[in-house]
């Protein structure tokens, strides 16, 4: 089966790639076919995903897997959620997300009060018009500064609840196992064994 990776970010194909290792799927990314882009203006996170994938598939007729991810701050009200990728504004970086964040929450200094999740939902979308969809949730805290070089977006200022690190602290096979996108992308492929659309080892 041919699959067709919805995303620009480099960082976000790597991982899936990774994490999506079998022999019977061939990943096929935007480098390999071009894709039109998408606005994402749903107010949810599976609507987002849903849109992107859908709206790539009946373009390229290729099965098209899109995810979106939020992070939500109970301190916050839940924000930036579904917009964290632009938290800081549309062109805004890594770093400025995760500087913005810090100060939003600068007043609050106990770690236990600074309580958030990190929420996947991965939809896979077939130019028929079937769908499978599958999320993932990591619950954890938000840092009162930077910790680790590694990952991307707001790991170095996510500390996992379980392991009391932050991704940005873990190595790739470490955070691919616990991740929400990890666990979101695990879940699909189990879903579309289920279905009978891979075997299972």
């Amino acid at each position: 089966m041919r699959i067709l990776i919805a995303s620009h970010n480099k960082d976000k194909i790597r991982e899936i790639i990774e994490i999506i290792d079998d022999n019977s799927i061939e990943i096929v990314s935007p480098e390999q076919i071009a894709i039109p882009d998408v606005i994402e203006d749903e107010e949810t996170l599976l609507g987002n995903a849903l849109k992107k994938a859908r709206s790539i598939a009946e373009v390229v007729n290729i099965p098209t897997i899109a995810d979106d991810t939020g992070l939500f701050v109970d301190a916050l009200d839940g924000a930036p959620g579904v917009y964290s990728a632009r938290y800081a504004g549309e062109e805004c970086s890594y770093q400025d997300n995760r500087r913005k964040l810090l100060k939003e929450l600068k007043m609050i200094e106990n770690t236990e009060l600074r309580t958030a999740r990190f929420k996947t939902v991965v939809v896979l979308y077939f130019p028929t018009g079937e769908q499978v969809t599958a999320e993932g949730v990591v619950e954890g805290y938000i840092t009162t500064q930077e910790r680790g070089d590694k990952g991307f977006g707001y790991d170095a200022v996510f500390q996992v609840k379980e392991s009391g690190k932050t991704f940005a602290e873990m190595d790739e096979d470490e955070k691919n196992k616990i991740s929400h996108r990890g666990l979101a992308l695990n879940n699909l492929v189990a879903e579309m064994e289920r279905l009978s659309l891979i075997k299972k080892e």
